[in-house]
């Protein structure tokens, strides 16, 4: 006679092996992937389009692909290369990685031995074909290569301000002088291939990602949930005596217990002194009595990144000073959402707002209306950076566009900021907050204070020390 192996044996079995061999998956369907190649492909008839994949990592760290790369493939392998053909409409995907590499980074074996029908791309050819597979377009008469011009964006990185840096530590450096990989890139494509010219397709991806599609949309939420409730465990943990680098450990874990790959970028906070230093985040002090914090971070889901900024008192009572700010802050951003829609412009706004707090008996004149930044809330694009690419919206107002509503006030000589930030959404009739659920009126706030948060129950228990 057999013996019999119980039920819940056999469904916890089955777990255990499909953990083993569950490679990663494309994060969204082929034809998600496939409209954002048809898209670009629009905006180049006259050549083809060059996107380089990030190389492996030189250090003890994760590998993430670079957010344009992965846009347009949903590929992680290192160091490939892909090509989207707006004479040929279609593209070429090129890499070449062993069994046993593709296993230690979880890459799909379908993927490997099956990359057409895997990524829906037309064309696979492994990497070392890549120079001769371009020469041949070339001499088939392409005559514009479209290549990003700016720095790719990896994990917590944005790719105009790593520019910046860039120009700044590299590129202008007497003492360096290097290109970045990308402008090396071009200068290797103006050499090689004289007869095409090099142009920038930089502006033309950064419009593409300005407008999230349904599937982007969905993730993003998703991901907004995951931070809101991340802040949320960090202010019921928050206590005069806390030091601020356990609340960053506490956010970021309860991101990463919640799904997160990662943070979008390093936790921000600042207190005391620190307040208008606004992104800091040295997380170097322990919170005392009469504190007031500003919390500034977001998770990073399947490389979509949502910004969040709350403010609130160490010891969960606001005093009428600190109040009077943060309830400035809070109202002009509930104004903003208010008033965001497709058509209608930041600036136009921007001085919405000012007639209605006037109309509700607010003295704009006061000190803590002056000291605001970005009346219309305006800050910068969201999506696969934090701060993504194309800046901040310029013109009216667009469905599908992601920006961060943020409002803030800083008062150094008081030893005070408060800053009060979201993700939203412009819909087809008006916004989504994405990153709706956080306590944002002060008695709400206060309330949450009260209850026990992770750090204080660990500590009831003998289980914690900092």
């Amino acid at each position: 006679m057999k013996k019999r192996i119980p039920v819940i044996g056999l469904v916890l079995a089955a777990i255990f092996f499909l953990s083993l061999s569950g490679a990663a998956e494309l994060l969204f369907e082929k034809g998600e992937y496939a409209a954002r190649r048809k898209n670009l492909i629009e905006k180049i008839p006259d050549g083809l389009a060059v996107i380089l994949g990030a190389q492996n990592v030189t250090g003890y760290t994760e590998y993430f692909q670079n957010n344009d790369f992965m846009y347009f493939s949903g590929v992680e392998i290192p160091n490939s290369i892909l090509i989207i053909d707006g004479v040929n409409k279609d593209s070429a995907l090129f890499f070449t990685i062993s069994e046993r590499e593709a296993r230690g980074e979880n890459i799909s074996m379908d993927l490997v031995q099956n990359p057409r029908e895997y990524t829906g791309i037309e064309r696979y050819f492994p990497l070392e074909q890549f120079s001769g597979y371009l020469a041949r377009r070339i001499r088939e008469g392409i005559r514009t290569i479209y290549t990003p011009f700016l720095p790719e964006e990896l994990m917590r990185e944005c790719s105009e301000e790593k520019m910046r840096a860039l120009r700044e530590n590299m590129i202008f450096n007497i003492w360096d002088g290097r290109l970045t990989r990308e402008l090396q890139f071009v200068k290797l494509l103006r050499e090689r291939y004289p007869q095409a010219e090099v142009k920038d397709c930089s502006a033309m991806i950064a419009e593409l990602r300005s407008i999230k599609s349904a599937a982007e949309v969905e993730l993003l939420r998703r991901a907004g949930r995951i931070g809101v409730k991340a802040h949320i465990e960090t202010m019921k943990a928050t206590r005069p005596g806390v030091y601020e680098y356990e609340l960053a450990a506490l956010y970021e874990y309860i991101c990463k217990k919640e799904g997160a790959q990662s943070l979008a970028y390093n936790v921000i906070i600042s207190s005391a002194e620190n307040h208008p230093y606004l992104h800091y985040y040295k997380h170097n002090r322990r919170l005392v009595d009469g504190d007031f914090l500003v919390i500034d971070a977001g998770p990073d889901l399947g490389y979509y990144d949502v910004d969040i900024t709350i403010s609130y008192p160490a010891n969960g009572k606001f005093t009428p000073r600190q109040r009077e700010i943060y309830e400035a802050c809070q109202i002009i951003e509930e104004t903003c959402l208010s008033l965001y829609r497709p058509g209608i412009t930041c600036e136009e706004v921007n001085e919405k707002v000012k007639e209605i707090l006037a109309q509700k008996g607010y003295d704009v004149s006061k000190d803590l209306f002056q000291m605001m930044i970005r009346w219309g809330g305006c800050s910068h694009y969201v999506g696969m950076a934090v701060h993504d690419v194309g800046g901040a919206p310029r013109g009216p107002l667009k469905p599908g566009m992601v920006f961060a509503c943020d409002i803030l006030a800083v008062f150094p000589g008081e030893n005070l900021g408060v800053r009060v930030e979201d993700t939203v959404l412009i819909t087809e009739d008006g916004c989504e907050n994405l990153t709706a659920g956080i306590p944002r009126k002060v008695a709400d706030i206060e309330a949450l204070m009260k209850k026990r948060g992770i750090i204080q129950i660990l500590k009831e228990n003998k289980s914690y020390r900092p």
